[in-house]
């Protein structure tokens, strides 16, 4: 079954405060292989012109992806989660994450459309700082893939 069109522009809450961590992005920085010494060092970063560690570009999706749970699960949307594969990422910085940054996100839904019976759903997650200051904004697309023919 499609998902309805008039979900689109939907905004949901933001979420509680993310406390951006030191460790945290050391050991996403090693997760990814990602050596850069500004994500494990506060002088290296310094260096760089920032106030202490900052976080690898692709950080951001643990939280945003988090986020996007209130779209995906909910019920009124009608998503088969069961059916979803992750279509594309991308992510628009306005400053780079750095450790000690207190984020929320607030998703919206930007888009769904249905080709060759799969259900294409496109979340953005717009993620702020403590001051309200946008940070960096996520672009999400989820693709449900059509329920087979019995």
């Amino acid at each position: 079954m499609a998902l309805d069109q008039s979900f689109v522009g939907r905004t949901y809450p933001p979420t509680p405060a993310y406390e951006v961590g030191r460790e945290k992005i050391r050991e996403f920085a090693e997760a990814v292989g990602d050596a850069n010494p500004a994500y494990v060092d506060a002088e290296a970063a310094r260096a760089l012109g920032h106030a202490d560690v900052i976080a690898p570009p692709t950080f951001v999706f643990s939280i945003t992806y988090r986020a996007a749970g209130q779209v995906v699960q909910d019920p009124q949307l009608g998503l088969d989660y069961s059916r979803v594969v992750h279509g594309d990422q991308k992510f628009s910085y306005v400053r780079p994450v750095r450790a000690g940054d207190r984020l929320t996100v607030t998703s919206t839904i930007e888009g769904i459309k249905s080709l060759a019976g799969n259900d294409v759903l496109d979340i953005r997650g717009d993620v702020y700082d403590e001051a309200g200051e946008l940070v960096v904004t996520a672009l999400t697309k989820l693709v449900a893939r059509a329920a087979e023919e019995a």
